[in-house]
């Protein structure tokens, strides 16, 4: 029996491999289990525009209500914050969202939602990995006596950003967002708002057809991946024109203001921190450890407290849970903000970000360069990932780092960090971080410094480390 490994967010797999219609109604199974235990009620289940969505959906509901549990399913692709949020408006205990978020189209996954209305826990994701490992792939569905109920929760959720949006600020906008859906679930759905609240913008959509292979690449909203839409705003006013792209499943962000490169999400950060901050709104901010340190400063500038987790939303969930958090980010491009549900939500986000554009009547990347002033930080930031032969090579790279290493790429080591992966903070305001991804076989190299030359010093310096076997000088 195959293990079924649940990463920083769910399971996932490459489609007729790994992820088939037999494993997923194991999981499916394993969750119905720690949800009847604890005491059972209603459960939401919806997909994204991968491969066998509906397929998928439909079996996992068959499955979720043979154990006796009440189900209800949505009709047609769901961006994931849209189930977050109905999980929490209609009282559920809990939710399946089937996506495989930003990983390439060959990938499906399996989320769980909780009743709060944001990603599952670890220990709920522990359980119900601990359940599955301990049954078999279910070949035949359990018969349906009934069609399943659908939801729906789009004016609610309106109503919703209606309350957390300064409208006022937004109708005095008289602008153009270009909204680049990468074929995912989120297309149409700020357009839509827009129309709802009666916004005199133009919304223009690029790649919002829905396509279960993205067009051939990764519904991943990085630099590299932001080229038509970056192409799109050629010459267009910075300050009454953005550019927003959602990932697969509508949960990440990214922004790109007009004449200029893409924002890392690590700016995007800075830059809600900043406007949510000038609202005065209360609470700390929580990071991930692969977050720039841009983010840290600039909050402390502002006298607000700073936690910071391991890689995976799941742990800032359990911060916002907690309370007390203006912000939440990651650095794929996840944020959280303060009066919505605990999870991450490109569609608000993307507001909030033309919420400031609009307020502020200034480019963002000018707005970036006064925060970097602020703050004392000139933000460089790179990413590689490097695909791994397996478990053993990984365990491999990383022994050879289990002795904290005196220096690096010619750089002293001032402190080595393990909370997830290994982290070597360097001289000369540089760190470098090696983990494996939770999500992809993968290792991801991670990189800041003063600019953008010190960065691809790093990454090739950290490339060497890892394919040829060099080894840092000891202590």
């Amino acid at each position: 029996m195959t293990t079924m490994v649940f990463g920083t967010d769910g399971w996932r797999d490459v489609i007729a491999d790994g992820f088939t219609v037999a494993r997923v109604r194991r999981a499916a199974r394993a969750y119905a289990q720690h949800l009847h235990d604890a005491g059972g009620g209603l459960v939401l289940v919806a997909h994204d525009t991968r491969f066998g969505g509906p397929l998928f959906q439909a079996a996992v509901a068959a499955t979720l209500r043979d154990v006796g549990l009440s189900v209800r399913v949505h009709d047609g692709p769901l961006p994931t914050p849209l189930l977050s949020f109905a999980v929490r408006e209609l009282g559920a205990v809990g939710g399946v969202m089937l996506t495989a978020s930003h990983n390439p189209a060959p990938y499906h996954g399996f989320k769980l939602k909780g009743a709060y209305g944001g990603t599952a826990t670890s220990a709920t994701y522990d359980d119900v990995a601990e359940r599955a490992a301990k049954l078999a792939d279910e070949f035949e569905a359990p018969p349906l006596s009934a069609t399943i109920a659908h939801f729906d929760v789009r004016d609610a959720y309106f109503r919703h950003l209606h309350q957390l949006l300064d409208l006022d600020v937004l109708r005095g906008w008289r602008g153009r967002l270009v909204h680049d859906a990468m074929h995912g679930a989120a297309a149409g759905w700020i357009a839509a708002f827009a129309r709802w609240a009666g916004l005199p913008w133009q919304v223009e959509a690029v790649r919002s057809a829905a396509d279960p292979t993205f067009g051939g690449g990764s519904p991943e909203p990085i630099p590299a991946t932001l080229g038509a839409l970056t192409e799109r705003l050629a010459g267009a006013d910075p300050v009454s024109t953005l550019g927003v792209a959602t990932d697969g499943d509508g949960d990440r962000l990214a922004v790109v203001a007009a004449g200029a490169a893409p924002f890392t999400a690590h700016a995007v950060l800075a830059l809600l921190l900043d406007h949510l901050d000038r609202r005065g709104t209360p609470g700390r901010v929580v990071k991930t450890v692969t977050v720039s340190r841009l983010v840290e400063r600039l909050a402390q500038a502002r006298g607000r407290e700073v936690l910071e987790t391991p890689v995976g939303f799941k742990h800032l969930v359990e911060a916002l849970l907690v309370g007390d958090v203006m912000v939440a980010g990651e650095e794929s491009g996840g944020f959280g903000v303060a009066g919505h549900i605990p999870e991450r939500d490109g569609i608000l986000n993307a507001l909030l970000v033309t919420e400031a554009l609009a307020e502020g009547r200034q480019p963002l990347p000018e707005r970036l360069a006064a925060l970097e002033r602020e703050s004392g930080w000139r933000h460089a930031y790179d990413r590689a990932d490097l695909a791994l032969a397996g478990s053993a090579e990984l365990e491999r790279v990383l022994q050879r780092l289990a002795a904290d290493p005196a220096s690096f790429a010619g750089l002293p080591v001032r402190s080595v960090e393990r909370r997830d992966g290994v982290k070597l903070n360097l001289a000369d305001d540089r760190w470098l971080m090696l983990r494996a991804s939770g999500t992809e076989p993968v290792l991801r190299l991670y990189a800041e410094g003063p600019d953008d030359a010190a960065v691809a010093e790093l990454l090739a310096a950290a490339r060497a480390f890892v394919t040829r076997g060099a080894q840092p000088s000891s202590r």
